[in-house]
């Protein structure tokens, strides 16, 4: 068994657990941001692949105590890094996080560790000086009451990034963003789903891929893939077996309204892109379906009425670059009470950074969550009618 660290949105971890459990993986420990669990070595290529809320997959190489530089060095040296990289591999420690620990300086840290490293590795295999032609691979350091935790980046680009988004347009909400508010409203695909301010149609393209079970992680590549220890001939068989999972005749009403034109047809071509992946999946197992593609329209939400008794409506709605300044954020949110009434029996999620959302809508929330990706803090107000 190896152990994995699995990052995701601040407030998001229950989430994040959940999943992993579901790959038939256990997770062992949890912190702010950040799943620890343990699966066998195809969990590294299928955690990437198939993990929805998950913004990068880390694999723990050590774990140490350390309270000087010395100690710290040593046990960094004692990593048999040669089993990870090439002889022409760039290695970076693009992070590092120290909390209650007497090593605090990160800055130092950082130096040490990749000091560490190269001598490593120049000492196994000789070399005064790597070339460093080949590859970049990152690993991370946290620190935390004096515990060394080493990881070695498996993901690369991070994980939101699916590849079918090549315009986000303004302020766009993250990917694995997107999917972990699907999970917090517990959305269904017989549930017919809205965004009124659908923008570049992130949640409606993360709808379309949980709804018929298509991984996100098929579009793109990984850092894995560029290590000794990935093994091709497995990721191969693990695409196949996810591709048998895809659910093309699953029944899914999925729409997405904006007032603005471009933003519609930004929207639908990012979920075509979505959808064509899907397909080429698909082939991997010599089936030809077509996944259905959600319906985008022109519209001004205060124009809307509910196509059906029941449903879910999930919105970011402008606020910020999208918008301009408080002042209108709150004179649309006052505005956006008409959806209580023009949906009246169906469940609502809105997520935004505006600190006064529930005294605007005026309407307070069943429930609300504190989500934070990057250095942006939002709250998830939750309806259920």
């Amino acid at each position: 068994m190896i152990t994995l660290v699995a990052l995701c949105a601040l407030g998001a971890e229950k989430i994040l657990g959940n999943e992993i459990k579901r790959l038939g993986y256990k997770p062992i420990s949890n912190a702010p941001g950040r799943v620890v669990y343990t699966c066998d070595e195809n969990g590294m290529f299928r955690s990437n692949l198939c993990l929805r809320t998950a913004d990068r997959i880390y694999l723990r190489v050590a774990q140490f105590k350390a309270e000087d530089f010395d100690v710290l060095f040593d046990g960094i040296q004692a990593i048999n890094w040669q089993d990870y990289f090439t002889k022409d591999s760039k290695v970076t420690v693009d992070k590092v996080r120290t909390h209650h620990s007497k090593l605090n300086s990160e800055h130092s840290v950082q130096g040490m560790v990749q000091k560490a490293v190269y001598k490593k590795l120049g000492s196994v295999w000789h070399m005064e000086v790597m070339p460093e032609s080949g590859v970049e691979s990152k690993i991370r350091i946290y620190i935390e009451q004096d515990e060394v935790l080493v990881l070695l980046d498996l993901s690369g680009t991070p994980l939101n990034r699916r590849g079918y988004r090549k315009d986000g347009g303004i302020a766009p909400i993250r990917e694995t963003m997107a999917a972990t508010l699907l999970q917090l409203m517990t959305w269904r695909r017989k549930t017919p789903l809205h965004d009124p301010f659908c923008g570049s149609g992130t949640i409606a393209a993360e709808a379309v891929l949980y709804a018929y079970d298509i991984a996100p992680g098929f579009g793109r590549r990984f850092a894995l893939e560029s290590l000794p220890i990935f093994n091709a001939a497995n990721a191969e068989e693990i695409k196949r077996q996810e591709a048998a999972k895809i659910k093309p005749d699953a029944i899914v009403r999925i729409t997405g309204t904006d007032i603005d034109p471009s933003a519609i047809e930004n929207a639908r071509a990012n979920v075509e892109r979505a959808c064509v992946t899907a397909g080429r999946a698909l082939q991997l197992i010599g089936a030809d379906y077509r996944i259905q593609r959600p319906d985008f329209e022109v519209s001004d939400f205060a124009d809307l009425h509910a196509p059906y008794d029941e449903g879910m409506i999930i919105a970011n709605p402008p606020y910020g670059e999208r918008l301009g300044d408080a002042e209108q954020a709150d004179e649309l949110y006052k505005n956006m009470a008409s959806l209580f009434v023009d949906f009246p029996k169906w469940e609502m999620g809105f997520i935004t950074s505006h600190e006064a959302f529930e005294d605007s809508i005026g309407k307070k929330a069943s429930k609300k969550r504190i989500l934070k990706a990057g250095s942006l803090e939002t709250c998830f107000y939750m309806y259920n009618m």
